[in-house]
């Protein structure tokens, strides 16, 4: 890239962004549509990532989809600008240092990229619905699915002396 800005456009298959291990699926192509800001070593991207991907409901554990249409805005130092910012010279540090990732061999991970901007859009509980009924913690139904006989009301037998009191 050349001092400036470029755009960058790009539709990626699933199969060629990194996912092995992670908490989620991804199920639909990701599209990255991006300005890339350069300035001498220091790199600024922003813009927005698009899929879907395929989560565990958190209650019923069935897989659902979630839409991604994420913004993002992140700045980019070498990693030997990283260990300057840490004392290693006597290089002025400013407060952007602190909050810059990193790039070597004069190459930014796209990977890593996307793969923090989907954990960032991951919900703290993914839920299929707002109002799932999950599971029976007696026979394992699924209770948006189906009904059980199993008696819902959990009573705690340290209390059952207490109840023969009345």
């Amino acid at each position: 890239f050349h001092q400036g800005i470029n755009h960058f456009s790009r539709t990626l298959q699933p199969d060629e962004v990194g996912q092995d291990g992670e908490a989620y699926r991804i199920v639909e192509p990701v599209r990255v549509d991006a300005e890339i800001h350069k300035d001498k070593e220091r790199f600024r991207i922003a813009g927005t990532v698009n899929t879907r991907l395929e989560l565990g409901c958190s209650r019923c554990l069935e897989p659902f989809t979630l839409p991604i249409d994420s913004a993002f805005d992140l700045q980019y130092l070498p990693a030997e600008a990283e260990a300057g910012s840490r004392g290693d010279d006597d290089r002025e540090v400013s407060e952007d240092d602190f909050d810059a990732s990193v790039y070597r061999d004069d190459q930014i991970d796209l990977n890593e990229l996307l793969r923090e901007q989907f954990y960032l859009a991951l919900p703290m509980k993914p839920l299929c619905r707002e109002d799932c009924a999950g599971l029976c913690p007696q026979c394992g139904t699924n209770r948006n699915t189906g009904t059980c006989a199993c008696v819902s009301q959990w009573e705690d037998p340290r209390l059952a002396p207490l109840k023969r009191l009345k």
